[in-house]
């Protein structure tokens, strides 16, 4: 397996993805998940006023690099609400950039609203994904969809487990539709990681690595939480898993809104970038270290 972490690594220190993407690669990742949930955000890259030029600066950018665009995340977003339409043709335009970078997996999480049944979830899914899968059919691009964080409202259902994960691929039954699998996510679980690993089989196309404490989403640093990575890797090992192995480490640094305030004084408030890359550094060698213990690792 191959060593690959999200632009997103660097989003509250740059707004160019493609600085990302030289932080990334000077920490020692030669293949990158492509976030476009901050150009959603900030109405950059991709959703900026020339797509076309966006598009191909990337492309040279990631070449002049050395690092290779494997993988990527759309939006996080309501396709069953007001404005969904407009989600469902931002969602479209991710495919089509991978289509331009050669990027051929591509995540896209599945919609939910409050009071919809299990059926109706999957029937709205199912008009949700078919425009995308017509667009990813051009380009021979893999939608990926993602076992959520575990719910935690009784009057909404969203996929969160690897059986329903299961069911919506199958009930979808396209060629190109297949599961990322969130190992922090999964962490928050009763099943082990291993037999939810085995029942995805060879529908699993990628992964996103970070840790917790089981109770909520954290997106923590590998160790610091409670997920059992043994059970991650023999999993894989089982179904043959070779596709990337990627971190979604969002929270090395808790963003500085959520600390308390001290306004008298701020010298420590924000983490300098400096210490930021130290960790990022840190974040590769522990990916090596997993993956060489399992004698899978590849440059």
């Amino acid at each position: 397996m191959k060593l690959a972490t999200t632009t997103g690594d660097f989003n509250a220190y740059t707004d160019s993805q493609t600085e990302s993407l030289k932080l990334i690669k000077n920490a020692g990742f030669k293949y990158a998940d492509y976030s476009f949930g901050y150009d959603y955000k900030t109405k950059s890259g991709i959703y900026s006023s020339d797509f076309k030029s966006y598009v191909e600066k990337v492309k040279e950018e990631s070449e002049k690099l050395g690092i290779k665009l494997v993988q990527a995340h759309s939006p996080l977003g309501k396709p069953f609400l007001e404005g969904g339409e407009e989600f469902l043709l931002d969602t479209i335009s991710c495919v089509e950039a991978c289509g331009e970078w050669g990027i051929k997996n591509l995540v896209v999480h599945s919609g939910y609203a409050k009071d919809l049944s299990v059926k109706e979830t999957f029937e709205r899914n199912k008009e949700f994904y078919t425009p995308i899968l017509a667009k990813a059919e051009e380009y021979g691009i893999n939608i990926l969809v993602e076992n959520f964080n575990k719910m935690s409202h009784d009057d909404v259902y969203w996929i969160d487990n690897a059986p329903d994960l299961l069911a919506i691929i199958e009930y979808i039954d396209h060629p190109l539709f297949h599961a990322v699998w969130d190992v922090g996510h999964a962490n928050m679980q009763e099943m082990p990681q291993d037999e939810a690993l085995r029942m995805l089989g060879n529908h699993i196309y990628a992964l996103h690595i970070h840790d917790n404490m089981g109770d909520r989403d954290s997106h923590m640093f590998p160790y610091l939480g409670t997920a059992n990575l043994d059970a991650v890797m023999n999993g894989l090992k089982e179904i043959n898993y070779n596709g990337y192995f990627t971190f979604e480490v969002g929270a090395i640094f808790k963003a500085p809104k959520f600390r308390r305030t001290y306004e008298s004084d701020t010298r420590l408030f924000e983490p300098p970038l400096s210490l930021k890359i130290s960790f990022e550094n840190s974040l590769f060698e522990v990916g090596k270290h997993i993956l060489t213990s399992y004698d899978c690792y590849e440059e």
